[in-house]
């Protein structure tokens, strides 16, 4: 074979090799067609959708792990101002519902100290924000820890007080958050007013605090009314508000004007009584609110009217207003007597031991005579 013949050959065989090179890229650049045409408006819709459904999945799953750090700060928070594990040391619930002498602390024995007050008032600042969170509004504001304004702490601490004792129930009236919180409100609302009282320039505004507390803890206390439906409350946690308030009287201020209250309640309780059906579970509830505020006159009484005779701060006229309601409601429930004698019972024997106190203060020896008589009669 000639060589012009070879050449030939190879260029056609070269030629062959190109064509089919780019009959198979052809081939292949057909298959990508239509991978390469733009989505249709449908197909583009969809996708769109289920980007922002991912991105919304994964947005609230950021939220609520942001939720849940933000909870557990909170709790660490209240673990570091007092452990979860930590009870009450102070003896502050002994003698729930008995009567019994109180025993005087002196100073090397406070339960109330600097330390204490830092943690309460840090703690009252924590229920403020998570109201303001939760969207409630209150009338005032309260200050930074290191305020002087005392008389806005006091009525913070009263407001969580009595928070505390609304969301109280059967579960929960044992739980440490309860029994510590509860006694660092009482402790703190005494020193306060331990610490204002001598002082008190605006003493109208002071006494409206205390007022308002005395009224919000007898009716937790007791029943609560709404509608023409009467509703009890735990007996469990009506002995523990029941306390709480025997706690608060140890101040005269305080305990004065919660036998002045408590026993106007019973005289307009009493009158109830007449026109109530003693089978209905009113009539029940009623009774046992009775009982209730019978017992808590006994134990401020008992406990603390000599020692409020001593101070300077107690109040005779303030006593002469008391006893007189007292034996007003003595009176209101002398009609009741052909229903439950036990009411006139548990009233004389109260008035009894008032009677009896009342004749060691010499300072009340100077008040109405005819209200020492009816006492005595």
């Amino acid at each position: 074979m000639s060589s012009e013949q070879q050449q030939a050959s190879t260029d056609a065989d070269a030629s062959l090799k190109l064509a089919i090179a780019m009959a198979l890229l052809r081939s292949k650049l057909v298959q990508k067609v239509p991978l390469n045409h733009p989505p249709s408006p449908s197909a583009t819709s969809e996708s769109n959708a289920k980007k922002w459904k991912r991105k919304a999945k994964e947005r609230k799953r950021e939220l609520l792990r942001l939720k849940e750090d933000l909870k557990q700060a909170e709790d660490n928070s209240l673990c570091d101002l007092f452990p979860q594990s930590a009870s009450c040391k102070c003896y502050f619930f002994d003698n729930l519902g008995k009567l019994s002498p109180i025993l005087l602390g002196n100073d090397s024995d406070k339960r109330f100290n600097d330390v204490l007050r830092r943690r309460f008032l840090r703690q009252v600042r924590l229920s403020e924000r998570r109201r303001k969170r939760d969207g409630s509004t209150k009338t005032w504001v309260f200050s930074d820890c290191n305020s002087e304004d005392e008389t806005e702490q006091l009525r913070a601490s009263v407001d969580f007080l009595v928070e505390l004792c609304d969301n109280v129930s059967p579960v929960n009236v044992e739980e440490t958050n309860f029994l510590n919180w509860s006694h660092q409100a009482v402790d703190f609302i005494l020193a306060v007013l331990k610490d204002i009282l001598p002082t008190a320039k605006n003493i109208e505004l002071l006494e409206g605090i205390v007022c308002s507390l005395i009224v919000r803890l007898v009716r937790r206390m007791c029943i609560t009314s709404k509608g023409d439906e009467l509703h009890q409350f735990n007996t469990d946690a009506q002995f523990h508000v029941q306390h709480l308030i025997r706690k608060l009287g140890s101040e005269s201020y305080v305990g004065q004007r919660v036998i002045l209250s408590v026993s106007q309640r019973i005289a307009v309780l009493a009158e109830s009584l007449l026109f109530k059906d003693p089978i209905d579970d009113a009539f029940l509830n009623m009774h046992d609110c009775l009982y209730m505020m019978i017992q808590l006159i006994e134990f401020l009484v008992s406990d603390y009217l000599l020692t409020w005779s001593r101070s300077e701060r107690f109040d005779t006229r303030l006593f002469e207003e008391w006893a007189t309601s007292v034996l007003h409601a003595r009176k209101a429930l002398q009609v009741l007597e052909s229903r439950n004698g036990l009411y006139m019972l548990y009233m004389d024997r109260v008035i009894g031991d008032l009677a009896k106190q009342a004749g060691q203060v010499s300072s009340l020896q100077k008040i109405n005579p005819d209200i020492i008589a009816n006492l005595l009669r």
